[in-house]
């Protein structure tokens, strides 16, 4: 395996992204700072050097190997937070398979989804949600050839759900295929254009985009946030943002391994807990996505608000009390735009002035941005439009949407890449984000695609139409509504509707209200017209049934 050298400056330019692969990342740090402690799991304390994550990584790949599972194969992760997960990365990575994380929320129908556009042909899956898996079917069973099973904190790496081979489902315990390989490096020759990973978009204007990444992308992508933001190898960052997600895979986990610097690593958001573990860790760096910043702001003050030792916390959106927000917690903020099918245009730094606060901050090194009408021309200055933009920097941007050559080439018009964002550049070169042009829904930091809600609905017998829409949620962001025509002689019963939702979607992406409508309002072309929905029941609130109101509650573990 070729070698590379990771500790010639924080500045990512000095890299040779001929060579940037993960495989030869992890062998270098085993090699150069193999006895520092990268990785922290809270829940029970494990920690992983360097070199643990090299040798574990090794085993685990070579163990997949003996599974059948090598080059070019591609493995789902249906996991939260954990240890294996980052360890299954890296292993995938080093035997040139390609990682397809999936949203730990996933079920039924959206998981098939996932699963069937990507071409998984295994899965690394949790016990907890490996009867979602099992629950799609003896087809999804000779899709699937191997299904790992990752232990739960019980240790119980193999439930009655999962237990024994029935129905063609070929399943094996994690620890059974880290035991079976070796800790030498696998022989397989990765190269840095080789494809990694397929990482899904939220499905803002259609069914959920696959990002192409290739080796060296999956790591550019941290390694520009630690020279816009001045992330170096004495920062401990603190995750508990979700790892399926572009923010904590890219740009903290692989970020952290580049730089040699620590994670601290949590299942999941915890408001009362998210000061404690900072503290207790001693981060400096952490990550605060959609409404988690609206949620700690407003806890109860408290005389332990300040003690602690984050210098930066990352924000996306940044919130208006961003500045009180900053005094009260004894931190600054950082923030930027990016697009997990595009890249990281623009960086708000701690150098940047207080009175910028809000914005995404100025465009990044190589990165063009223009502001243009819907024909492509650049709109006056300080005026809002679409924000489209191209990257100079070689293998930085996905490589495209698998197996959607119509959509890549549609997002690249005219040679620039189109976000379907309106925002506004001021004079001083500060990009304000304005409003989406997709149809997509902001729920407690999630995109949400309105398209994907409704093509589930509509699978429901007594659905004859839906449309999913926003309307403003009482604790910041949005709340998704859902307006259907019955079928004619149809009977259908909204809490049914919601519980039959719960087992067919994402548990973030379950309306939370619901009203039946004679027809949907459209246009000539039969185009749904979202925003007369979200006026009129914006105004009629009285109106809408509201699953809360009715006592019904959907979480993680909802079915």
């Amino acid at each position: 395996m070729s070698t590379v050298s990771v500790h010639q400056s924080p500045v990512y330019r000095n890299y040779d992204i001929r060579r940037l692969t993960i495989g030869a990342v992890l062998e270098a740090q085993a090699r150069d700072v193999g006895d520092k402690v990268f990785l922290t799991w809270l829940p029970d304390g494990r920690r992983y050097t360097f070199a643990d994550a090299h040798r574990l990584s090794n085993r685990l790949a070579n163990g997949l190997m003996a599974q059948g599972i090598g080059q070019g194969s591609h493995v789902a992760m249906l996991m939260e937070n954990c240890p294996e997960l980052a360890l299954s990365a890296f292993a995938l990575g080093k035997i040139g398979a390609v990682a397809v994380p999936i949203n730990a929320a996933a079920r039924g129908e959206l998981l098939r989804y996932f699963l069937e556009q990507s071409d998984a042909s295994a899965i690394i899956v949790e016990a907890r949600f490996a009867d979602r898996v099992l629950a799609l079917g003896a087809d999804m069973a000779g899709r699937l050839g191997r299904v790992i099973v990752v232990a739960d904190e019980s240790g119980d790496g193999c439930p009655a759900g999962v237990a024994g081979d029935a129905k063609g489902w070929q399943r094996v315990g994690f620890e059974t295929v880290l035991q079976g390989g070796h800790d030498a490096a696998p022989e397989v020759e990765v190269g840095f254009r080789d494809m990694a990973m397929i990482m899904y978009t939220s499905g803002t204007t259609g069914p959920s985009k696959g990002c192409v990444f290739g080796q060296a992308r999956n790591l550019l992508w941290g390694m520009s946030h630690a020279e816009a933001h001045g992330y170096r190898a004495s920062d401990v960052f603190y995750v508990c943002m979700p790892m399926f997600h572009v923010s904590a895979l890219q740009g903290t986990l692989y970020n952290a391994l580049t730089l040699g610097a620590s994670i601290f690593l949590q299942r999941r958001f915890s408001a009362s807990g998210f000061w404690r573990d900072a503290r207790s860790c001693g981060a400096t760096v952490a990550n605060i996505m959609g409404s988690m910043a609206n949620i700690l702001w407003s806890r109860p003050p408290s005389p332990e608000d300040r003690d602690h030792r984050v210098r930066m916390c990352h924000v996306s959106p940044c919130p208006e009390f961003a500045l009180a927000f900053e005094e009260r917690f004894g931190m600054r903020f950082v923030a930027g735009y990016g697009l997990t099918d595009f890249w990281s245009s623009h960086a708000l730094t701690l150098t940047d002035p207080a009175w910028k606060a809000g914005s995404a901050g100025r465009v990044r090194r190589g990165i063009e941005a223009r502001v243009v009408d819907e024909h492509d021309f650049d709109v006056p200055s300080g005026e809002a439009g679409e924000l489209i933009l191209r990257n100079n920097n070689p293998w930085e941007m996905s490589e495209g949407y698998y197996r959607m050559p119509e959509a890549t080439l549609a997002s690249l018009r005219n040679g620039w890449f189109h976000t379907g964002d309106r925002v506004r550049i001021d004079a001083d070169g500060y990009l304000w984000f304005v409003g989406r042009d997709k149809d997509s829904i902001r729920r407690r930091g999630e995109n949400i695609s309105a398209f994907e809600i409704e093509n589930i609905v509509k699978k429901h017998p007594a659905v004859a139409d839906a449309a999913a829409f926003p309307v403003v949620s009482d604790v910041g962001e949005e709340d998704v509504a859902l307006a259907l025509v019955v079928r004619e002689g149809g009977s259908l019963d909204e809490a049914d509707l919601v519980r039959w939702c719960a087992g067919n979607m994402a548990y973030y992406m379950v309306p939370r209200y619901v009203v039946r409508v004679d027809d949907l309002p459209r246009t000539l072309s039969f185009k749904v017209q979202k925003f007369r929905l979200r006026e009129q029941f914006e105004a009629e609130r009285e109106r809408l049934w509201d699953r809360e109101q009715a006592g019904i509650r959907i979480g993680r573990d909802s079915a």
